[in-house]
Order: structure tokens, then sequence, then C-alpha cells
């Protein structure tokens, strides 16, 4: 597994699979967000096989699967509430890592979080988030309303 932490809330990864669930909670993470969609690529485990695995090792697990079509509004809300609801550190992971670390930074400028700090907490784990700003000044509280 390559799990990247960008803070003491939230770590990135590739796709992981059920028998890396053990190792998980072991490192402390308490919940798992899937941002990758069934199917992608052949091979890759489902989402309810890791659900199960999670859940039968009592991790909170969220299905939020963001496609190449790119990210929506109730996306980085319903990531805004799976990171509210967590008891404990957040694994969140996709095919390499980055469409989640680009979710949780969406979720963290709609909850108003310096998209400066954001986007050097992406680069120290390896994502690069400059191209992601013009979307993290619409989700920002209050920019939107602005532009109108």
């Amino acid at each position: 597994m390559d799990i990247r932490r960008i803070d003491a809330r939230i770590a990135v990864s590739p796709q992981i699979d059920p028998a890396d669930i053990p190792a998980i909670k072991a490192a402390g993470y308490s919940a798992i967000i899937n941002n990758r969609p069934d199917g992608e690529e052949a091979g890759q485990p489902s989402g309810d096989a890791v659900r199960a695995a999670a859940e039968d090792a009592g991790l909170a697990y969220t299905s939020i699967p963001v496609t190449h079509a790119g990210f929506s509004h109730p996306q980085v809300a319903a990531m805004i509430d799976a990171m509210a609801q967590a008891n404990g550190p957040v694994l969140a992971y996709c095919r390499s890592g980055t469409r989640s670390c680009n979710l949780w930074a969406l979720a963290a400028a709609g909850l108003g979080e310096d998209q400066d700090a954001l986007v050097g907490k992406g680069a120290e784990a390896g994502y690069d988030l400059n191209g992601l700003r013009p979307l993290m000044d619409a989700v920002a509280p209050d920019r939107g309303d602005q532009h109108q």
C-alpha cells in the first residue's frame, strides 16, 4: 500500500484490497472513503468487497465514486459529511489517490480552509492541486455569490 498522509485527519491511497484492511486499521484509520467507481479497471476489488472487510473490522465505509467526468457539488458535500462523521483519521482511495486528494481539497475549501495551505498539503503528499484552484474558489464559502 502507498498511503500518503495529507494531515492528521486524512490520508489518500491508490486502490486498496480487502486484505489490506487489517493493516489500515492497525495504522489507526477509523474510516475508509472509496472514490473509485466499480468496474473502472479489470481485476479491481469491488467496493462491496472492501466495504464488507472494512465493516467486519469495525471501520466506517463510505462510497463517493468520482468518474473521469469530474467533480460535482453533491460529491463535495458527501466528502464533507463522511469526514465529519468519522471518529478518527480517514483513508480515502481511488485508482491512484489523485481523485481522493482532489475531492478532499474541494471539501476542505468548501469548509473555508485556506487554499494555499491546501495546495501545500497536497504538494507534500505528492499531488499538484494548483489546477484545482478555480474549483476550490467555486465551492469556497461566500465566494460563489461574489461572481454572480
